[in-house]
């Protein structure tokens, strides 16, 4: 066992834990932050999507070892304490989530193409969503979403 160091939603965290445990696990069974789900378990369906030094990344295939010192941020430590982030808000707004099992990694996702992409096509959205799956097929509502969101940063810009 290795004891790890990162940054888990703004809060410096340490546990011991094998080099090669999944951040999933860590994240969902050590600190209780369970906004990323379990899907696949091989970085295929995009339920657990979190940011990474503020890059989408799958956590279900992250070992903890590859974390340490580094910055990670989940659904829960996107908004601002009780304020949603304008992605959450658009979501809401738009009605995007039919069970919101992936809706946490979909919102992540849409997070990042967004800090890369402020004014996405429909084709950057689609490239960019692509690897996250919704067995409900909210994909026009997420898409509404997304548009959504880029409007409300673009009038509000976040530091």
């Amino acid at each position: 066992m290795a004891l790890h160091h990162f940054l888990l939603n703004g809060q410096t965290v340490s546990l011991e834990a094998p080099e090669d445990m999944p951040l999933l696990w860590v994240l969902r069974d050590v600190f209780g932050v369970t906004g990323p789900k379990y899907g696949c378990g091989v970085g295929v369906c995009g339920a657990c999507t979190s940011h990474l030094n503020g890059h989408a990344f799958r956590p279900c295939i992250q070992p903890v070892g590859g974390v340490h010192g580094q910055r990670v941020t989940t659904i829960e430590g996107l908004g601002g304490g009780e304020a949603l982030h304008p992605v959450q808000q658009a979501w809401i707004d738009e009605d995007a989530a039919q069970c919101g099992f992936c809706q946490p990694g979909q919102i992540m996702a849409a997070v990042a193409l967004l800090q890369s992409h402020p004014q996405p096509t429909d084709a950057d959205i689609d490239a960019a969503m692509s690897d996250n799956v919704c067995r409900c097929g909210t994909y026009v509502r997420i898409r509404s979403a997304i548009k959504r969101a880029a409007l409300l940063l673009r009038a509000s810009p976040r530091p």
